[in-house]
């Protein structure tokens, strides 16, 4: 590229390559970070939002527990295809259950909740809890998933440009971590841009590149179809392929009707598969003592406690049963977490191939469970968060710093462009709307009466409806005004969270500490950090008055004339 007559260096085409990759998606790169740093701890938010859980506080060892379940299961789930059993743990206060029924397919939901100490079943609220932010940081909502998928993979390749260019733009990066100097305008949003994107490089780095790992099969998937040779991917369902020579008509033809065999072939193993369900049960067997044999598999994984089992057509004689540790060995392996497999009826062991893990695998695994912070502890899962709220701050950051940079020039015109406002529109939406529709989603779950049909549908229309609300507010009101009073209402509602928790049925703070409830008790602490950290934005935002243009070329005379003399 040419500017003036020269030509553009390196480093300025990749500032250039910066700025509009980080500006033309990064308002859904901003939504993507911070709903996926809020993912880290999905776990604790679902359970923040189903208070009628909060009253396990989980004093029983693993094997009570495991007693407590099982008694459960003999009574309600006799005839079951399967059992599933999630034992608590430091996240989880509460037993899970789930109870598959023959013919019924693998899916999520209708988990059945005991106290951890009585073995007591409780009745918990129909939400999607932390769910909802975990699957719209990568598949949106509203849309079909695919388009989800397709928009959320392009915006992180964007990032992955913008933070590659953004190291090759920035020559002093590592010096400009060090200084920041507050009150200067532009220059102190440069710092603060500069120093939260090196400060977690490697974990910028990290999350985009496994974020496009994850989504690799939806864009590169013809590797997968070869193998796998019957797999729909993306461009077959979009474009059903259309014959063009009466040797492609042929093999068309030949191809619906292997899937017509295919199709009538599945109707067959349905109908037999209803024959043999209205046939009179068999008598039921009985299994070994699961108890026994988890004190067993315990013993042998020592200060690892088993973390969930699984019984595989329970009280028949091809029962079998299969134990899950808690932590994995090493995160280069997904088949590190240790699990025993028994025959449910005689407790002889069954030994199950695993496949052999290669170095692409190993670190495919290592990057993915990152990104996903699976089997992680909590230090390293802390850390993640800390370096997801940093990431999220550098996307704010750059947005607002676009902005500020071209201020002087709108001075200069007498008038706002229309393009700069819908960026600062857009901005306020994004950056203060978003947190404040966060916290009408975690208002409304305990607002809306827990019998209401379809109320965690009815909980994301609120996140919807509040955030558009906020872009409404953001094109009415005057920008400054439109800062304010949004950092504001965050601020107020995320302070009101904690005391929301304990007026509609949660555990309150001090009981949730008191007790060691920590997966509550941080919830409630984050939210009043947050809303401490919004105050804090309030207060810089309403003293600072913002500098003139015509004060800034007073300034810059008198500094050429002090120099002179």
């Amino acid at each position: 590229m040419r500017v003036d007559g020269k030509h553009e260096g390196p480093r300025q085409s990749m500032s250039w390559l910066h700025t509009w990759t980080s500006l033309l998606l990064g308002w859904l790169l901003y939504a993507v970070f911070l709903t996926g740093t809020l993912s880290f701890f999905q776990n604790e938010i679902t359970l923040w939002m189903k208070p009628e859980l909060h009253q396990s506080v989980n004093t029983s060892s693993h094997h009570q527990q495991l007693e407590h379940a099982l008694r459960y299961l003999s009574q309600k789930g006799q005839a079951a295809e399967s059992w599933n059993i999630r034992l608590a743990n430091e996240r989880q206060p509460v037993i899970m259950l789930n109870i598959r029924q023959p013919g019924e397919t693998r899916r999520r939901g209708g988990e059945i909740y005991l106290d951890a100490d009585t073995g007591q079943e409780i009745k918990a609220r129909e939400t999607r809890g932390g769910g909802f932010l975990y699957r719209f940081h990568f598949e949106l909502y509203g849309m079909p998933r695919i388009w989800g998928r397709w928009m959320v993979g392009i915006a992180t390749l964007f990032m992955f440009v913008a933070i590659i260019s953004g190291i090759i733009t920035h020559k002093k990066i590592f010096k400009d971590f060090f200084t920041f100097r507050p009150a200067k305008g532009q220059r102190s949003w440069l710092d603060a841009h500069n120093a939260t994107a090196v400060f977690a490089l490697p974990f910028h780095i990290m999350i985009t590149l496994s974020g496009l790992l994850l989504l690799m099969h939806l864009f590169m998937p013809w590797a997968m179809n070869t193998h796998y040779g019957n797999a729909r991917n993306f461009y077959q369902i979009l474009n059903e392929p259309v014959a063009q020579t009466p040797e492609q008509a042929r093999l068309l033809a030949e191809q619906k009707q292997k899937q017509a065999v295919e199709q009538a072939r599945g109707k067959r193993e349905a109908g037999r598969r209803e024959a043999e369900q209205a046939a009179p049960a068999p008598a039921p067997v009985p299994m070994m003592n699961l108890l026994l044999l988890s004190r067993q598999v315990q013993q042998d994984w020592g200060d690892n406690p088993i973390a969930s089992v699984r019984v595989n057509k329970p009280n028949t004689a091809d029962a079998d049963v299969q134990f899950h540790a808690t932590r994995t060995t090493t995160l280069l392996d997904r088949d590190s977490i240790p699990s025993l497999k028994f025959n449910a009826v005689t407790g002889q062991p069954i030994d199950e191939a695993k496949p052999v893990n290669s170095v692409s695998k190993a670190i495919y695994t290592l990057l993915t469970w990152l990104h996903m912070a699976r089997g992680l502890d909590p230090v390293l899962r802390w850390l993640l968060f800390l370096s997801g709220v940093l990431g999220t701050m550098m996307v704010a950051s750059g947005l607002i710093l676009w902005g500020v940079k071209r201020t002087p020039e709108q001075q200069k015109l007498g008038y706002k462009p229309f393009g700069h406002r819908v960026v600062e529109v857009l901005n306020i939406t994004a950056i203060t709307g978003l947190p404040v529709a966060c916290a009408a989603y975690f208002f409304a779950n305990r607002i809306i009466p827990a019998q209401v049909v379809e109320r965690s549908a009815l909980e994301i229309n609120t996140f919807f409806v509040v955030w558009f609300m906020c872009l409404l507010h953001a094109a009415i009101r005057p920008h400054r005004s439109a800062w304010l009073e949004q950092l504001a209402l965050a601020a107020v509602m995320l302070l009101l969270i904690p005391v929301l928790n304990g007026l509609t049925g949660g555990q309150v703070l001090w009981m949730s500490l008191y007790h060691g409830q920590w997966m509550i008790a941080s919830f409630d602490l984050v939210c009043m950090l947050l809303g401490l950290i919004f105050i804090y934005a309030y207060y810089k935002l309403k003293r600072y008055q913002g500098v003139t243009l015509k004060h800034k070329r007073q300034a810059k005379t008198r500094s050429v004339q002090e120099q002179a003399e």
